[in-house]
């Protein structure tokens, strides 16, 4: 998302009716499981860039990051992929996302249980990966950007565990029943159990842009049934408790705090988000 509110009802006609890709395709592509998130720029722990704008669920439903350098010189930054994963949207989306890219990651969890997310990256300068690409963690798969100009250059990054999303967030409770926060999921999945088996990796499964779930899908938008690799890792790790994240956050027309959110971006004041409760 932005760094500030936009309009981001007012959408182009062709928007209307969907996105080209993966996710009009449907089927799977095999990947290896991912070994380890890290974090999209400054790889792989984010050196030379700083949040400038945290995750509140209900709110901000992603992080902001901004080269420490200072104004735009950050614009065409690297951006690099946070884990092993299949490339599902590489377009313009237009409105207020510009260039986006979503990248499907299957992982491991410690339980053994094999569980999938899709990483988002918003307002890119130029996009290098392609829908249907297989990429490793730490590739290039595009460059930061402003949206064309719309805002101060910056990272819009996302991770979702409701892999129905897509760009059609809209449709989907704004909470922690389909994000996570990423910097926290990130420092809970640094490194991660891989191996030599490829899974297979659902596509064709995010509605339309501006339409509901079941107006795309004959299922109605059923959950998604994620299949169980025949091994397990022979010592499980431990499952590290997960943050208590509140429930509530800034809506999109809490116009009060929109103004005093600009406000501060004026003066170069930092809105770090919710931190992770241990």
């Amino acid at each position: 998302m932005p760094l500030y509110r936009t309009g981001f009802g007012i959408l182009a006609v062709w928007c209307l009716m969907g996105l080209s890709g993966l996710h009009a395709a449907g089927g799977t592509i095999r990947c290896l499981l991912a070994d380890g998130f890290d974090f999209p720029v400054g790889k792989p722990n984010a050196d030379g860039y700083y949040k400038f704008r945290g995750y509140w669920p209900n709110g901000h439903l992603g992080e902001d990051w901004n080269g420490k350098g200072g104004g735009d010189s950050d614009l065409g930054a690297p951006i690099y992929a946070t884990a092993r994963g299949v490339v599902m949207i590489s377009e313009n989306i237009g409105a207020g996302w510009g260039n986006c890219i979503v990248v499907r990651h299957a992982y491991r969890e410690s339980t053994g249980q094999i569980a999938m997310v899709d990483s988002q990256y918003g307002h890119l300068h130029q996009r290098i990966a392609k829908v249907g690409q297989l990429v490793e963690k730490g590739q290039l798969i595009g460059t930061m950007g402003s949206n064309n100009g719309m805002y101060a250059v910056h990272l819009h990054f996302e991770m979702r565990k409701n892999l129905r999303i897509g760009m059609n967030r809209s449709q989907f409770a704004r909470d922690n029943t389909n994000y996570y926060s990423p910097t926290d999921f990130i420092n809970k999945h640094r490194v991660l159990q891989g191996g030599l088996t490829k899974y297979p990796i659902p596509t064709g499964l995010f509605a339309p842009y501006g339409r509901a779930l079941a107006d795309a899908r004959s299922d109605g938008g059923a959950p998604v049934q994620v299949p169980t690799l025949p091994t397990a890792p022979t010592a499980p790790i431990v499952p590290a408790s997960r943050p208590n994240l509140p429930a509530s956050g800034p809506a999109d027309d809490d116009e009060d705090f929109w103004s005093k959110l600009r406000d501060r971006l004026k003066q170069g004041k930092l809105t770090p988000g919710v931190p992770p409760e241990n």
